[in-house]
């Protein structure tokens, strides 16, 4: 039996940084451990994640900008790291993991010098900044592809294949059967762009599926994810070309949604194709090409290469394209349900319980840091962070 441990994970405000942490941070709760969460304005606006969980919020040092930003970054890192320290003062964590973003470096260093067991977990298929920094120093690199661009060859000892951790309610998914489709039967698209949305997708997709013969374009049902300026045209769009649409900025039930769609379009962002193979959903995917170091792209290849995804750059994103794929896909339902297995056979469905597993070996056993214990002790309880729990 593992005894109870305490657990910092540290991400940067976007989903693809702070979903996979809050899947670690639920299979570590239901192990009866304590987590505390550090991140950013942005990760701690996100709904429906950490409820349960103290959350923290540092200064996020975004590194660019010249000499000015530069200072403007290493001095928000300085206060993050102290402040971070004064965390692990009073919470002791067995280790601290980090998930990307700018939030997430200081929370590493200040691990780094109180000698606490740090891990990495990397969502995309090119290390990202903060990761590339601190990939030397840590103990342990969990990754979720099994080829990785921009890792150090001297971290690839400590590097584990784990996969990207979705939501249980996505995960529960992989048990039911792609949505059967008859020949003449309804076909539910989900268009979705991230948690942005992404105008192209509201410029290409309805003017795609106008372009489709007439007797699929009936069978259409379309739900869409828009950017708030788009949805009033992109709703007059299907409306004239009569196709039924659900538009929304934001899908807050999107596993609903999932489990009921026969193709998927949208971005190559990492939690997007871990949800999509670990449901066993096709997809055609047009990857943001102003991603860091086209990480988007090199997402998309291990799903494309299964036969689960047909991945489009945005460059080639035209109305044309989109039917001609769209016919491919949609007007054989055997090789649109082949398509959907092959994307759930590269599915790595226990991505959270493994990473919770290697957590588990890389961190500390509670109360082996007599050092930290007695600080704890002797030092009055911090004032609290400047915004979430107090620790």
């Amino acid at each position: 039996m593992v005894m109870s441990s305490h657990y910092v994970l540290a991400a940067g405000g976007t989903g693809g940084h702070m979903i996979p942490a809050h899947a670690l941070a639920e299979e570590l709760l239901a192990r009866g451990h304590r987590v505390a969460l550090i991140t950013d304005d942005r990760g701690a606006r996100i709904p429906g994640l950490f409820d349960n969980v103290q959350v923290h919020i540092l200064p996020a040092g975004r590194l660019g900008g010249g000499p000015a930003g530069w200072f403007r970054a290493a001095r928000n890192i300085m206060t993050g790291r102290a402040m971070a320290l004064r965390l692990y003062e009073t919470f002791l964590p067995s280790a601290v993991i980090g998930f990307g973003g700018y939030p997430a470096f200081p929370a590493l260093l200040a691990g780094r010098r109180e000698r606490i067991p740090t891990l990495l977990h990397e969502q995309n298929a090119v290390l990202g900044r903060v990761n590339r920094l601190m990939a030397g120093r840590v103990d342990a690199i969990a990754t979720a592809y099994d080829k990785v661009q921009r890792l150090p060859p001297k971290a690839e000892p400590r590097v584990h294949l784990i996969g990207n951790p979705v939501r249980d309610e996505v995960l529960a998914l992989r048990d039911q059967p792609y949505p059967a489709l008859s020949e003449d039967g309804i076909f539910r698209v989900l268009v979705t762009g991230g948690s942005q949305g992404a105008s192209i997708l509201s410029d290409v997709v309805p003017a795609g599926l106008a372009l489709l013969p007439e007797h699929f374009r009936r069978r259409l049902q379309v739900t869409q994810q828009c950017r708030a300026e788009d949805i009033d045209r992109v709703r007059a769009a299907y409306a004239g070309l009569g196709i039924p649409a659900d538009l929304a900025t934001y899908l807050p039930d999107l596993p609903e949604r999932l489990a009921w769609s026969h193709l998927v379009i949208g971005r190559a962002g990492a939690s997007t194709i871990a949800e999509l193979t670990a449901a066993g959903r096709p997809a055609i995917l047009v990857p943001l090409p102003s991603a860091t170091d086209d990480h988007q792209t090199f997402n998309a290849k291990e799903m494309a290469k299964a036969g689960g995804a047909r991945a489009i750059a945005q460059s080639r994103f035209t109305p044309v394209e989109l039917a001609k794929q769209m016919q491919k896909l949609g007007l054989e339902p055997a090789a649109l349900a082949k398509a959907a297995a092959r994307a759930r056979a590269v599915g790595r469905p226990h991505a959270a319980r493994d990473l919770a597993d290697l957590v588990e070996r890389t961190g500390r056993d509670p109360g082996t840091d007599p050092l930290a214990v007695r600080r704890a002790l002797l030092r009055p309880l911090p004032q609290g962070m400047p915004a979430g729990a107090p620790a």
